[in-house]
């Protein structure tokens, strides 16, 4: 099986092969005019950076290999220069190849840095960056100058400037590549937790009616007949959930802007089918004029209060069968810094004498993405969540929400559906 090397489309891989080939050739043609020790090296060095360039991006090794390579060739390059007598002269056309030559290894510096595995990179990198300054080399071993020092100083500084470009790239890659993480990870979690509140749920109530339908088939099989009706319908509503969280797999940029967010109004339908599911009977209490959408609640605030009731229930559902009742209130009240939204929920569970029962906030302490990521959406709006059982029996939610439309603290983006 082949692998890809560069990222690039193949046709930036193949021009890119071509441009190189096309420079190796110049550089061979030019040898008898301007000499095979300035053309040559120059066009093979400027042929792997041009190449590497052409079909970014490139394999992080292969591009250290090129750049290891073109580097050696440069130092062998100067050395044959030296050995066989054949410096250049000042002011001869070389000059010209032998300062492309240089640009060709400052630019693979660049993207060796940028691209390799660390000691790959530090291999060919310190070759290419030895090979620029030593390319002065090439004019003759005369006398030290000021001249020739500052001529050293300088390509060996141009050579320290390229790698630090390298190393100011390579770390805004790494910040690109944690925020696409991070992204990644925010939208896995979000997905998650639509399919805990909203699919585990309508899964929960299809459990129940079950379990309920197989007693009354036994007692009394025309009452099972509704049961199974519920059951259906439950289902029907996970399907939904599910088809509306696949969907924002599928497109969730898209869908974050319009996908309609659950809000007050929408408790009722919750508390009718929950109540209708016959685990407990559902009061909703909620004050006058809290359910309209344009009104004084935020809707990141109505969606948040819908999920905080929807985890509610369902815990009432796993975990407090013995319950017949279960009271949701929603009001409207002041507090210190100004007005909040309450959202209360209730059972009737009696447990006995000690409140050692999870009912509501069982998955506050087993972690997940119950209770515990609820509280995250509430205090990432300025509110709190609090859990605990009732003075006398069952088990009693609360959360506690701003009514502003901006979260208190900084940086926090508004919670979404």
């Amino acid at each position: 099986m082949r692998t890809r090397t560069s990222g690039a489309p193949r046709w930036r891989v193949r021009a890119g092969v071509a441009a190189a080939v096309l420079v190796a050739l110049t550089g061979i043609a030019a040898a008898p005019a301007y000499g095979p020790s300035a053309t040559l090296p120059m066009s093979l060095t400027t042929a792997a950076a041009l190449g590497v360039l052409v079909a970014w991006p490139f394999d992080g090794r292969r591009i250290a290999a090129v750049t290891g390579g073109a580097g050696i060739v440069s130092l062998a390059a100067t050395a044959g220069v030296l050995l066989l007598g054949a410096e250049h002269g000042a002011g001869t056309p070389a000059t010209g190849w032998v300062v492309g030559e240089s640009a060709s290894l400052l630019v693979l510096i660049v993207l060796v840095v940028r691209a390799a595995p660390v000691r790959a990179a530090l291999i060919a990198a310190g070759l290419a960056g030895v090979a620029t300054p030593v390319l002065l080399l090439r004019y003759g071993l005369g006398p030290p100058t000021l001249a020739a020092l500052g001529g050293f100083v300088g390509w060996g500084l141009s050579a320290a400037l390229a790698a630090t470009i390298g190393l100011y790239l390579r770390s805004l890659d790494a910040h690109r590549a944690r925020s696409v993480r991070a992204a990644r990870q925010a939208q896995r979690t979000r997905l998650a937790r639509d399919l805990h509140d909203f699919v585990a749920h309508d899964v929960s109530g299809m459990l129940a009616q079950a379990q309920a339908g197989r007693i009354l088939a036994e007692q009394d099989p025309r009452q099972a007949v509704a049961a199974f009706q519920r059951i259906e319908q439950a289902a029907l509503q996970a399907l939904t959930s599910m088809d509306r969280t696949v969907r924002m797999l599928h497109d969730a940029d898209d869908l974050v802007g319009r996908t309609p967010l659950p809000a007050l109004a929408d408790l009722r339908e919750l508390a009718d089918r929950f109540s209708s599911s016959g685990t407990a009977a559902v009061h909703l209490d909620i004050d006058a004029g809290l359910e309209d959408p344009n009104g004084v609640v935020p809707r990141e605030v109505a969606a948040t209060a819908y999920r905080v009731v929807v985890e509610a229930l369902t815990n009432v559902r796993r975990h407090a069968a013995a319950a017949s009742r279960a009271e949701v209130t929603v009001r409207r009240i002041r507090t210190l810094t100004g007005h909040a939204l309450e959202v209360t929920v209730t059972d009737d569970a009696r447990t006995g004498p000690t409140p050692t029962r999870h009912g509501l906030g069982s998955a506050a302490r087993s972690g997940g993405f119950g209770l515990a990521g609820l509280a995250e959406r509430v205090e990432a709006l300025g509110g709190d969540l609090a859990t605990g059982p009732n003075p006398t029996y069952g088990w009693r939610l609360t959360a506690t929400m701003p009514l502003a439309a901006s979260p208190h603290r900084e940086g926090v983006r508004p919670v979404t559906a």
